[in-house]
């Protein structure tokens, strides 16, 4: 009971800070805070950065969070790792089904940064193989499930 009264006041100190900076964004004139660099750094920057606490807080807390509960129970571990071993060989195969040809434009010329033999253009290709094959996957389970779920009724 106690720490849901800390985590409140947390999310209100957190809250109540954001409500401020908000406001005091909404008291300036917009047209001055367009023209204005000094202006613009004194009250649209706070409230940037504090968002960007916020977010890597959030981001550091929930990797925090899951890497304790996996180390707390080893099963899940196994598990976890064993998810993380097959991605890395869809992973792998994806990287060498794609190639590094040169990406052509819409007139016909090179791209730049798409020069034939560029590790970009064989990283983008990876991540488009990669996807169709994390979709064809996720395409058989779902037919599966729909097979499994009209057969069961």
């Amino acid at each position: 009971m106690k720490s849901n009264k800390i985590l409140n006041i947390i999310i209100a100190v957190v809250a109540l800070v954001g409500a401020f900076l908000f406001i005091k964004i909404f008291m300036e004139d917009s047209e001055a805070i367009e023209t204005d660099v000094d202006l613009q750094n004194s009250v649209v920057s706070p409230i940037i950065y504090y968002s960007t606490f916020l977010l890597i807080a959030a981001v550091v807390i929930a990797v925090a969070l899951s890497l304790w509960s996996l180390i707390r129970n080893p099963e899940n571990l196994k598990k976890t790792l064993m998810g993380l071993a097959v991605l890395s060989v869809l992973l792998v195969i994806s990287y060498f089904l794609s190639d590094s040809e040169a990406v052509i434009n819409a007139a016909g010329g090179i791209s730049e940064g798409g020069e034939a033999g560029s590790a970009t253009n064989k990283w983008v290709g990876a991540g488009i193989w990669y996807s169709i094959i994390l979709g064809g996957i996720a395409s058989l389970f779902f037919v599966y499930d729909l097979v499994k779920g009209l057969i069961k009724s």
